[in-house]
């Protein structure tokens, strides 16, 4: 258990090095017309929109990275109880099947957050 929680953890941290690298190249701009062009209200609005799109694309990629993962463990767990005491079946299914909505509900928030993130702030 502890070599697929190191390799899942191993996982999520090369993500989220590779989400830092790379979200300059996103809100890069080019250079030349950069220095060419004066600060407007309306470029700088521009650039506000674009970094909430990325902020919220973050926001839902972590949070779904992490739920999957989440609920990948907590199948895996519940389908060795089961393994072990078919006679408690019914009640190990339940409390995955509770587990998962709670691990759901924590996703459809994220999501609740980053549609706010775009459209409200």
């Amino acid at each position: 258990m502890k070599k697929y929680l190191k390799v899942i953890f191993a996982v999520l941290a090369v993500m989220l090095i590779i989400t830092a690298v790379a979200l300059p190249a996103f809100a890069a701009e080019e250079t030349a017309s950069a220095v060419q062009q004066e600060e407007t209200t309306e470029n700088s609005s521009e650039m506000t929109i674009k970094a909430k799109a990325v902020a919220a694309g973050a926001l839902i990629a972590l949070a779904a990275s992490v739920a999957a993962v989440a609920m990948a463990i907590s199948i895996k767990s519940g389908s060795d109880n089961i393994a072990r005491q078919p006679e408690a079946a019914g009640n190990i299914r339940t409390n995955v099947m509770l587990g998962l909505v709670f691990i759901e509900t924590a996703l459809i928030y994220a999501l609740i957050v980053a549609i706010l993130i775009v459209f409200v702030l």
